[in-house]
């Protein structure tokens, strides 16, 4: 800004320098060509002289005041400027002083710090390994006091353990000796109840048995009937005579074979042959019974 100012102010009191040398020296005589008077002729170019060169000079020292008071005006700036220069050196120098003093106090406090942060490390590692001390001693006798504990809980365990096992012994021998004890009646009595089981069922097998061969007998006996019924006689060739058969039944009573066996050839003919014009033959509905008769041996004698 200051620059431009001082340029338009420089290109202005040119102009003005130029516009007074041509006032000045200016010859404006063609300009006034009537001369109505030799006086006139001769009085009116000086008095136009002297008052334009009156003008010129107070015009040169107005533009000289102007300059004069141009360069007072960039003399104070400069003093201005070159003052808060200095002024901004000064604070600039202070600022950097005070700062100075700061990193200083700052280095200062960081050493203390540093002194008292060491301190306190040197203590608290004192203070650490006196409490590691401390919780050794304390751990070293809660360790002993515990050993101790356990070594009394194990000598009771180890009492309390042979007393069980003594009471658990003495137990058992009572329970085992109980239980042979109970075992002895247990098998006499299994015993008894075997032979008694064991004759129950003898005679009971028996009298099954008895069963089984009275109906072997009654549905012989019904076989036998239905021959007698379906068998062809003749006297004169079958008296006095007989055949022994061996006859294979399905459960249904249906004849599925016919044996011949010792005997009479007539009688057996005519007994074979009424067996399978009877084609069924009665039987019992009991397995046991039907099992004794499914293959049944029988001697047919013709009766008159």
């Amino acid at each position: 800004m200051d620059q431009k100012y001082t340029s338009a102010l420089a290109v202005s009191i040119g102009l003005h320098l130029a516009l007074a040398f041509v006032l000045f020296f200016g010859d404006f005589t063609n300009e006034h060509k009537a001369t109505p008077t030799p006086t006139a002729q001769k009085m009116e170019p000086i008095q136009a002289v002297a008052v334009d060169r009156s003008k010129v000079e107070a015009h040169v020292k107005r533009l000289k005041k102007e300059k004069d008071d141009a360069k007072a005006k960039e003399k104070k700036r400069i003093k201005d400027l070159e003052e808060r220069a200095a002024s901004a050196k000064r604070k600039r120098a202070k600022e950097q002083q005070r700062i100075k003093d700061l990193e200083k106090q700052r280095k200062k406090k960081e050493l203390e710090k540093r002194k008292a942060d060491d301190a306190a490390k040197a203590s608290k590692a004192k203070a650490d390994a006196a409490e590691k001390q401390r919780k050794k001693k304390e751990l070293e006798k809660q360790t002993a006091e515990k050993a101790a504990a356990d070594a009394k809980a194990r000598r009771l365990k180890e009492e309390a353990a042979t007393k069980k096992a003594e009471e658990l012994r003495k137990k058992q021998a009572a329970e085992r000796k109980r239980k042979e004890q109970e075992a002895k009646e247990r098998a006499l009595e299994e015993q008894m109840l075997a032979e008694q089981m064991q004759a129950e069922m003898a005679e009971r097998q028996k009298a099954r048995s008895k069963q089984v061969m009275s109906e072997i007998d009654r549905f012989t006996a019904l076989i036998t009937q239905t021959i007698q019924r379906n068998l062809l006689t003749d006297r004169d060739t079958m008296e006095g005579k007989s055949c022994k058969l061996t006859i294979s039944l399905a459960p249904s009573g249906f004849v599925t074979n016919v044996v011949p066996g010792v005997g009479d050839r007539t009688v057996c003919a005519a007994a074979k042959n009424a067996i399978y014009k009877a084609g069924t033959l009665p039987v019992s509905k009991d397995p046991q019974v039907f099992k004794e008769m499914s293959t049944i041996s029988l001697t047919v004698v013709p009766e008159f």
